[in-house]
């Protein structure tokens, strides 16, 4: 929907700073005038005392009827403030339209607004860290880093989730289960980010399977960030030190995943931090010797390491598919052959 922008280009805004705003229309209820007063509908039509286009506060009387001696009577009131927005003759129903109600489009980021989109929003620019998770749940969220797990390859600490969690986003080393998600949930927090999940803990926090479509709308309490994958994997210890340094600094993340055409991965960013260092491991971008890539496939998942040579060639691998592949060095010191498609660029 179309709205006002409330920002300039050049403008300084906060992360939690409204940007645009729209009006929603309100819900319309239908109102069985007749019905409810026991009339027909031309009789209705008669007993109204308010008619279309007419404001109206929430208990207002819209008919009445008088009994016997003017005693008896019945009365219709209003449900809600709002205006009529129409009358049916035929049915004796009334159309009740709520008043419109607001809804603001919120910066997310502290930055600079860049480019105003006239009756949309903006583009808004800032300089921090940022990490790109492999997936995730929940929408825009922010909070203050707080780490609660003892290093990238240990479980969330279920004993420091305490009342000092309150609205921040939670450092959880390797992974969660239901119960530690459930009491963060409880003190407050308003996102986790950890290494990996089994899917039956997705299944159980969401309630449901969750489908192939993008995520990030699930109406769900907190925002969970994956950044490694599904079921044992320990987070990557680049990417621990990272979010670690930030503890006590604001985050802002969003959960939105999409895996197909158009690529969307989950983030955290930190705006604005002067020693901001980028973890984004992105797809697409041209592999050459020296570039560090993260493997997204077993045997290797996760793991981190540095191209060493593009043969031109194709190669049969597991599959007897002929791809072409890239030879990495991995940070233990081993080199390995993988399929190009199963790595990710690491840019800094």
């Amino acid at each position: 929907m179309k709205g006002e922008v409330l920002v300039t280009a050049g403008q300084r805004v906060a992360a939690d700073e409204v940007v645009a705003r729209v009006m929603l229309p309100g819900n319309i209820q239908a109102v069985r005038g007749a019905e409810r007063l026991g009339v027909g509908a031309d009789e209705f039509l008669r007993l109204l005392k308010k008619h279309e286009g007419d404001p109206v506060a929430e208990g207002e009387v819209l008919a009445e009827t008088r009994g016997l001696f003017g005693l008896f009577g019945s009365k219709l009131e209003s449900p809600a403030e709002g205006t009529i927005e129409y009358v049916s003759p035929l049915t004796g129903t009334i159309g009740l339209r709520e008043h419109p109600a607001p809804y603001n489009l919120i910066a997310y980021i502290t930055g600079t607004v860049e480019e105003v989109i006239p009756e949309e929003g903006a583009i808004l620019m800032t300089e921090g860290a940022l990490v790109q998770g492999i997936f995730g749940v929940g929408g825009e969220r922010r909070g203050v880093l707080k780490t609660v797990a003892d290093g990238p390859d240990a479980p969330l600490d279920e004993g420091r989730l305490g009342p000092d969690c309150a609205g921040c986003v939670l450092l959880g080393g390797a992974t969660a289960n239901v119960a530690q998600i459930r009491r963060a949930i409880e003190v407050g927090a308003v996102g986790i980010i950890v290494g990996a999940v089994s899917d039956a803990v997705l299944r159980a926090y969401l309630g449901y399977d969750i489908g192939v479509a993008i995520t990030g709308q699930e109406d769900v309490p907190l925002t969970l960030i994956l950044t490694e994958g599904f079921g044992q994997l320990a987070m990557a210890a680049r990417t621990f030190a990272l979010l670690n340094s930030l503890e006590g600094l604001v985050a802002s993340i969003n959960g939105a995943t999409q895996i197909r055409a158009g690529v969307i991965r989950p983030e955290i960013i930190v705006p604005e931090h002067n020693s901001a260092t980028a973890v984004s491991a992105q797809h697409g971008s041209e592999l050459a010797l020296g570039v560090r890539v993260r493997l997204i496939r077993e045997p290797y998942f996760g793991r981190f390491a540095v191209v060493a040579a593009l043969p031109p060639e194709l190669h049969k691998i597991e599959t007897e598919a002929m791809v072409r592949v890239a030879e990495v060095r991995l940070e233990g010191g081993d080199t390995v052959l993988v399929p190009r498609a199963n790595v990710e660029i690491i840019q800094e």
